[in-house]
């Protein structure tokens, strides 16, 4: 007879692991499924998110940002270095490090709120009386079965038409986190988070870098106008970004030992072009995971994208069968995926989970770092809604002038009657943690009033959103 568990969760990346452990804090017997393998052989839970995306692109971000402070601001500080060099191999052990770390923390979460780990990948057999048998394929196969099932087995990134990754001389998100030593020349096809991200990173340490992006308006989810100044703070550092482009052939040669990569394009002009790199980094999207999960075998509804079909719970078609994640509808973010497998085990338990889409943060950790949350100016405008705007730079912040990084502003936009806060966006230092407070105040339906009222600390990065809310009504302290 097979183990028998209240909660199944198949894939061990953030929506995977965190509703496994919430539903066993909430009491239920869980077992939750995952395939990836460190360098050993052995268990990495965390999905794409731990492996190959958020946490190891962070820790490469951070020693090569210490890299270009070392050769271009330490001096700004009266700090000498010399010949400052970086050692490749070393940076991606001290990524690898990073990336066990947090591998064997999701290990002792599990065995801390008691929840059956399986190493191997799961897939539906049938089902079963009062719920469904999951085989795990791992050093051995088994057979569990689940009375709720919550699948969260992510995205696959998406291979460019005709062009298979190899890892070597055409990456992913995976080989691009794997380079061994600083390519003279870069290609990137795409300028989202992952090609900006990965490009910066090489950029610093060295690298020409190149990035072709089909769009003719550069981050058009961002808003425009932070768009627009991250733009010129790319071009400045030296960040080659080509927009409107059409990508035509695509070829890997032998040169000598190595290996490089040829790209016809036609650029914006119509001009044909050949770019010749060491390296091509595709970033052009993710496609959801389904990829041996016998979807078949009980009728689970998969969209055209693939994508499994649910409901704004997160219900499938099927009875106790649950997605969340890059896997389902929505954007492909790990907090989105944590938030969803949290509500999910709650749901299960009985409980009202909650997921709002319309609070949803989203950062690109470049420098400088962009982070948003809430509607652009431009969907306001098409959106016909009445607003207003208010703008601070960073330039005139106290606190970044000390810190030697004044590039960008802080963006409000609110509701014209209510002052209702209808969308913030940020350009420059930290970004990534002053969104926070504007997810705060959205969530709890504050006007752009309540942020220019609150005390910040000063000096403080925080008070450019200050700032920025006072304003929205044409105000300003200017600290």
């Amino acid at each position: 007879m097979s183990k028998q568990f209240d909660v199944v969760v198949i894939g061990g990346g953030p929506g995977g692991y965190i509703a496994a452990i919430r539903a066993a804090q909430l009491g239920f017997q869980v077992a939750c499924i995952d395939e990836w393998k460190n360098a050993a052989g052995g268990p990495a839970p965390g999905g794409t998110c731990t492996n190959v995306g958020c946490i190891p692109s962070k820790a490469l971000l951070q020693s090569s940002e210490h890299f270009e402070h070392a050769n271009h601001h330490f001096a700004d500080h009266g700090i000498s270095t010399g010949t400052v060099k970086m050692d490749v191999a070393k940076m991606i052990a001290r990524k690898d490090n990073v990336v066990k770390q947090n591998n064997d923390g999701i290990l002792y979460l599990f065995k801390k709120n008691k929840v059956s780990f399986f190493h191997g990948r799961g897939s539906f057999v049938q089902a079963a009386a009062g719920g469904y048998e999951i085989k795990v394929a791992g050093k051995e196969e088994e057979v569990i079965t689940g009375k709720q099932i919550i699948i969260a087995t992510g995205s696959n990134a998406r291979a460019f038409p005709g062009v298979a990754f190899d890892e070597e001389t055409v990456l992913s998100n995976d080989g691009a986190l794997r380079v061994g030593a600083v390519p003279k020349k870069l290609a990137v096809i795409g300028s989202g988070v992952i090609g900006l991200e990965m490009g910066s990173v090489w950029r610093r340490l060295g690298a020409d870098v190149t990035i072709l992006e089909g769009a003719t308006a550069f981050l058009p989810a961002v808003d425009e106008q932070i768009a627009k100044e991250a733009k010129k703070a790319f071009d400045k550092q030296g960040l080659k970004i080509e927009l409107g482009v059409k990508i035509g052939d695509i070829k890997t040669a032998k040169k000598g030992k190595a290996t490089n990569v040829s790209i016809a394009y036609t650029n914006a002009k119509g001009e044909a072009v050949e770019l010749v790199a060491d390296k091509l980094i595709v970033s052009i999207g993710r496609v959801p995971n389904t990829i041996g999960l016998n979807t078949e075998a009980v009728g689970l509804q998969l969209d055209e994208r693939g994508a499994i079909v649910v409901d704004g719970d997160c219900k499938t078609n099927l009875p106790g069968v649950w997605a969340v994640g890059d896997v389902v509808r929505g954007p492909m973010l790990a907090h989105k995926a944590e938030e969803e497998g949290v509500a999910v085990a709650e749901r299960i338990a009985g409980q009202h989970g909650h997921v709002n889409f319309n609070t949803i943060p989203w950062v690109i950790y470049t420098s400088p770092e962009i982070a948003w949350v809430g509607r652009t100016e431009q969907q306001l405008k098409a959106d016909g809604v009445a607003y207003k705007a208010g703008t601070f730079p960073f330039l005139a912040n106290g606190r970044a002038r000390a810190l030697g990084d004044t590039t960008g502003m802080v963006k409000f936009l609110a509701d014209a009657a209510t002052d209702e806060i209808l969308g913030v966006h940020i350009v420059g230092p930290m970004a990534s943690e002053l969104i926070s407070e504007a997810v705060v105040a959205m969530e709890f339906k504050a006007s752009a009033e309540d942020i220019a009222r609150i005390c910040h600390a000063h000096p403080s990065l925080s008070e450019a959103t200050k700032e920025a809310a006072l304003a929205v009504d044409k105000r300003t302290l200017n600290f």
